[in-house]
């Protein structure tokens, strides 16, 4: 019997793993617009999705370049208004230095360097870090890890907290930093939260941990699934849709 795949979370839509990937162009009048080629033996049908990186084209294994290139002629105006909103929505380069602004559970908080505390913490809307002013990479290191300590005790409270409300056994929690995924779901009963969820509001976490413990009733997104889902958040599709379009606005770090 074949053993049971993790149920993953995914920033964006949940698309088929693709066999080969690859990094094509293609010409608009006079623009050029990059993009990723994702081919896939399981994938039936040339797919478009747009995101922080950029266009990401899904093709059937043996979809010919002419095919695929109609299909991106023929939706070009549609790519081109969809990668100028991800520019506008797309958060400024965070700056690593004393008063910069990152996000902690949805709320802003101003760093305070000061090399001369023994160890970096948080005192009310400002995080004092334990770094030289001139160490980028230094505060860049203890605030990552003070997130990361964050976020697992916040994430295993709230894992608490929904495996009884659901009624599955409490799971193990990981700090994930996948690229593309909130969480994975393991069929043992391993959850893994992407660290920098913690930049986001409660809502949006909460939606992320009920949604990974749901799969330990469906290890799939079936009806019963969503059923499990909605038992906890009768409105997680809002909460749903809140993660997808307005998560870039907290994930600074």
């Amino acid at each position: 019997m074949a053993k049971p795949k993790p149920s993953l979370l995914d920033f964006w839509p949940t698309r088929p793993a693709a066999t080969t990937t690859s990094r094509e162009c293609f010409a608009v009048a006079a623009t050029t617009i990059d993009y990723t080629l994702k081919r896939s033996k399981r994938r039936r049908s040339i797919t478009l999705s747009i995101n922080e990186d950029g266009l990401r084209v899904g093709a059937p294994w043996r979809a010919s370049p002419a095919r695929i290139e109609s299909v991106l002629t023929s939706h070009a105006q549609w790519i081109a208004e969809k990668l100028a909103e991800w520019q506008i929505r797309r958060p400024p380069p965070f700056v690593w230095r004393s008063g910069a602004l990152l996000m902690y559970r949805g709320e802003p908080l101003a760093l305070d360097i000061d090399g001369s505390i023994p160890s970096t913490s948080l005192s009310g809307d400002r995080l004092r870090v334990a770094s030289r002013l001139d160490d980028t990479a230094g505060m860049a290191r203890q605030v990552i890890a003070w997130l990361r300590g964050e976020a697992q005790q916040w994430f295993e409270q709230r894992a608490s907290h929904y495996a009884h409300v659901l009624g599955v056994r409490l799971p193990t929690v990981h700090l994930s930093q996948a690229k593309t995924r909130w969480g994975t779901c393991h069929p043992d009963g391993r959850v893994y939260l992407n660290w920098r969820l913690i930049q986001a509001p409660p809502a949006m976490i909460d939606y992320v941990v009920v949604h990974e413990l749901a799969h330990l009733h469906e290890a799939n997104h079936s009806p019963h699934f969503w059923a499990w889902v909605a038992s906890v958040f009768p409105d997680y599709k809002d909460r749903r849709r809140a993660l997808r379009c307005e998560s870039h606005r907290y994930l600074v770090v």
